[in-house]
């Protein structure tokens, strides 16, 4: 597990060149673009494989999908060349691991934190877990927070936070779940989709406070 001075950070859900190359002065470590068919973030492929172009190579790029068929995923693999995949549905360890890229298994902790993190065991192949304060069956990026205390003091694995956070509590969590990394959306729109200069250089600032 991580100590808080290593802690990584994602930006989630962009959209726009922009926001793209401000997260890579930012110095962020990945950036993820979504596909989830139910998200006002979605990138339509042709817009997707544009902005790919944008994202430098010292930054991550992560592609989120969500019960996505198998033939669309790997046409968002064909089109971006993600370095990881984020699967956010009812996908099993099979599924996810069947493209040939790490993946990351999203956690819904919304709905009954005990049986979520009972669900971890059915995941063997994934490379590290994101938990999100969204209900099971939601696509996330909505901004809901939960109880950070309720997350397990070890894991054998890397695990990313995320649920509405933001430059005003990223610190807080961080101390309370010391995750390998947080992953921010919402916290640092102006709207859906579209990021805020200014929040998302506070969010990397409240990380990079933490000693």
């Amino acid at each position: 597990m991580s100590t808080a001075a290593a802690t990584r950070i994602k930006f989630c859900g962009l959209t726009r060149r922009e926001d793209i190359e401000h997260a890579a002065r930012l110095g962020v470590d990945h950036v993820g673009f979504v596909f989830a068919a139910r998200s006002p973030r979605r990138l339509p492929l042709d817009a997707a494989r544009a902005l790919r172009a944008a994202v430098p190579a010292r930054v991550g790029l992560v592609a989120l999908v969500m019960d996505t068929p198998a033939d669309e995923v790997a046409a968002v693999v064909d089109a971006v060349a993600p370095d990881v995949l984020q699967f956010h549905g009812r996908e099993d360890d099979e599924f996810c691991a069947g493209f040939g890229l790490p993946y990351w298994k999203a956690v819904a902790m919304g709905g009954d934190p005990a049986r979520a993190l009972a669900s971890l065991d059915g995941f063997p192949g994934a490379a590290a877990f994101l938990f999100d304060g969204h209900a099971a069956g939601e696509p996330g990026g909505g901004g809901v927070r939960f109880d950070w205390t309720r997350l397990p003091a070890t894991l054998d694995r890397p695990f990313w936070l995320a649920g509405g956070l933001d430059a005003g509590n990223v610190a807080t969590a961080i101390a309370a779940a010391h995750p390998a990394g947080v992953d921010v959306s919402s916290g640092i729109e102006s709207a859906p989709g579209i990021k805020d200069a200014a929040r998302m250089r506070a969010f990397v600032d409240a990380v990079r406070r933490i000693v």
